[in-house]
């Protein structure tokens, strides 16, 4: 890649004075653009979340990162204790780390630490442009703790509720004048909210900077995090739940198999990240990372029920590994003009996926009563049975984007990818070996004015491809992939006078050739699915003391899936929104007090309540309500260097359906976390 700098080796370089730079205060992200720019001169929809609010709010898990950020439903299938859940637009989004692809096969997902993690970045919408193949809801990039260029250390010890225990330990330091470390650590473990359900976690994350000279840098990156437990599979029928015909299930019901069930998941991640600055015009980027996950699950699952206490079980079983290499090459080029300021992005993607195992789905696993579970009753299962299983993804991408800053004022931004994607299929059990190939061309492009009093109205086109395997029955040949649009515009508002932000975005996205059932049983490519709406986010700080965080959300969610025209998508509410208002005690006998507060709205929603009489599924007849939530945390600087503080999420510990499809899903219940920080 080095030499493509050759090719422009007449476009006037730039003095690094020349480049616009972000004030102290305002938020800077790296997803939306792949290169770090403000968000108030990000012409898309971007949350950010940094470590001091990962650390106000004592998340545990990512999916908690964006509680209190526009666009985004977690937590909808409840508290899980071995997958992150994100509905964002209505869609689901893809998870990165460090800007690399965390794929996730069927089972085999990945959980990052979020002790581990500097920043959560969130891209709402299509960006294929810049990550290739992924879904139309966004992208989820949960970046790294790296080594600072201050020394600093932090031990942190956590106790909770459901026997939460937790320390962890952070430290950075010199290694020499051109080289610096920094070493995360973390222990903890906790019950699930189910009965008979926890995890074990233990997590470590070295990482190293070179200086290697003045104009190139690189820094190394491992993480190794282990999960042992017995698996949280909150999927509760609607009878029992919505439907309290019977009675109310208890929401802490283990309708699965706890002394069967399991869940060990080791995660390795290894790579590099490189920056070389070639000349005051081009910098060269490299970004490696070779992920390994390891997965034996075994779980047990009642199938849904609409009018009876007698639920049938059925079994998941993995036993594999996936292993991903993502490398992104990257040509960054800065230029300016008497009127403008030119910015050009170059790059070359490459991604493999592979994932292998042996696996079973079995059906078979008997009933159980779910008002009253006897788990004496369970049928065993014969692990020989499994099949094994292979499926191999292969990317390859080639994109460009280029954005024009004129007169300070105008901010134009267009680009495409050209992507290849190779995948292959082989399955005992089906007796199928399958190669598919796929290509897609994904188009962006933006305009955006930048006014003097901190108004930033912008208007925004983005695509976004999903492959999907296998071969359509209507017309026998390959599924075509999922094709995702947007059409967004908004507002930014973050003027010279104001510590925070104010966002304003209306969206329009759709994704085409989605599956369509047939009525035979097979699905053809006739489907689509909408989502248009509306958000609102801010954050502000209002006083030295006091920090405002609110959101609203409109989402108006349909799809087609059954060939009998459009309906409202389950799951997805029409009305989200949430406040937080965080205040420091800054003098007085009880300097160093914080108290934060806030509330969560998650409007409501619907689902499938019923079956008719050819046991058809009734879309839209179980009707969740609105639920209201509300979180505390208190927290005191009580000596030099020490923290104390107490989170608790759900303060009334209000038990209420989150959401509902085929199946119904609680809400998490109280969360009480304290902790105790020393930092040096």
């Amino acid at each position: 890649m080095i030499p493509l700098a050759c090719l422009f080796g007449a476009v006037p370089a730039v003095a690094e004075d020349a480049l616009p730079k972000a004030s102290e205060t305002m938020v800077v992200t790296g997803t939306a653009m792949k290169i770090e720019v403000p968000m108030a001169e990000t012409p898309r929809a971007v949350s950010v979340v940094n470590r001091e609010e990962l650390d106000q709010h004592a998340v545990l898990q990512l999916d908690e990162s964006l509680r209190y950020r526009s666009g985004v439903l977690s937590g909808l299938y409840g508290s899980d204790n071995n997958t992150n859940w994100f509905k964002v637009r209505g869609f689901d989004a893809a998870s990165y780390l460090d800007g690399n692809r965390l794929f996730s096969t069927g089972y085999y997902v990945w959980t990052p630490e979020p002790f581990g993690l500097e920043n959560v970045e969130l891209l709402k919408g299509p960006a294929s442009i810049l990550y290739g193949e992924a879904p139309p809801g966004g992208v989820v990039n949960a970046l790294s703790k790296r080594p600072t260029a201050t020394p600093q250390g932090l031990v942190n010890l956590q106790l909770g509720d459901r026997d939460h225990r937790q320390v962890g330990v952070d430290v950075s330091d010199q290694l020499s004048d051109d080289s610096r470390y920094r070493f995360v650590a973390l222990y903890n473990e906790r019950d699930g909210v189910l009965d008979g359900t926890y995890n074990e976690r233990a997590y470590v994350a070295p990482s190293v900077t070179l200086d290697i000279s003045d104009s190139t840098s690189l820094t190394l990156l491992a993480s190794f995090q282990h999960d042992e437990g017995v698996p949280t599979n909150g999927f509760f029928p609607v009878y029992g739940t919505l439907n309290t015909a019977p009675g109310q299930i208890d929401p802490s019901t283990n309708l699965s198999q706890p002394d069967y069930d399991r869940n060990r998941n080791t995660q390795i991640s290894a790579g590099y990240e490189l920056s070389h600055q070639i000349n005051q015009t081009w910098e060269f980027k490299q970004n490696v990372r070779f992920n390994y996950n390891d997965l034996l699950l075994r779980q047990t699952y009642i199938f849904p029920t609409y009018d009876s206490t007698t639920a049938y079980r059925g079994l998941i079983y993995r036993d594999g590994d996936t292993k991903s290499v993502n490398m992104d090459n990257q040509m960054v080029g800065y230029w300016s003009s008497e009127r403008t300021e030119q910015t050009l992005l170059l790059g070359v993607d490459l991604q493999r996926h592979v994932n292998e195992g042996n696996e079973a789905d079995n059906y078979g696993m008997g009933s159980i009563d779910t008002m009253h579970p006897d788990h004496g009753n369970f049928p065993g299962f014969d692990e020989s049975t499994a099949t094994y299983q292979k499926s191999t993804k292969g990317q390859s991408g080639l994109y460009a984007q280029h954005q024009i800053r004129w007169d300070d004022r105008w901010l134009l931004t267009a680009g495409g990818r050209f992507d290849y994607v190779e995948t292959h299929n082989i399955s005992e059990a089906t007796s199928k070996n399958e190669r598919q190939y796929d290509d897609n061309l994904s188009l962006s492009g933006s305009l955006m004015y930048l006014a003097d009093n901190g108004l930033s109205p912008y208007f925004t086109y983005a695509e976004s491809f999903e492959v999907l395997p296998g071969i359509d029955p209507n017309t026998k040949n390959a599924y075509k992939p999922l094709e995702g649009k947007l059409y967004e515009t908004g507002i930014k508002y973050a003027p010279g006078f104001l510590d925070g932000y104010i966002n304003l975005a209306l969206f329009n996205l759709e994704q085409t050739n989605s599956l369509v059932s047939t009525g035979s049983g097979q699905q053809t490519q006739a489907g689509e699915v909408t989502s248009q709406g509306i958000e609102l986010e801010g954050s502000v700080q209002a006083t030295a003391a006091l920090r405002l965080t609110g959101a609203y959300t409109y989402t108006d969610a349909k799809t087609n899936d059954t060939g009998d025209g459009d309906r409202r998508a389950s799951l997805i509410p029409r009305h989200q929104a949430s406040f937080w208002g965080n205040y420091q005690v800054q003098q007085g006998p009880v300097s160093g007090l914080e108290v934060g507060t806030g509330v969560r709205y998650i409007g409501s929603s619907v689902g499938i309540g019923a079956v008719d009489a050819n046991y058809n599924p009734v879309y839209g007849s179980a009707k969740v309500p609105a639920q209201t939530v509300w979180d505390a945390m208190i927290g005191y600087d009580f000596a030099k260097n020490w923290r104390a503080q107490l989170n608790v999420n759900n303060l009334l510990d209000d038990t209420y359906v989150a959401s509902c499809d085929y199946y119904c899903y609680y809400g998490e219940p109280r969360s009480v976390v304290g902790s105790v920080n020393y930092r040096w």
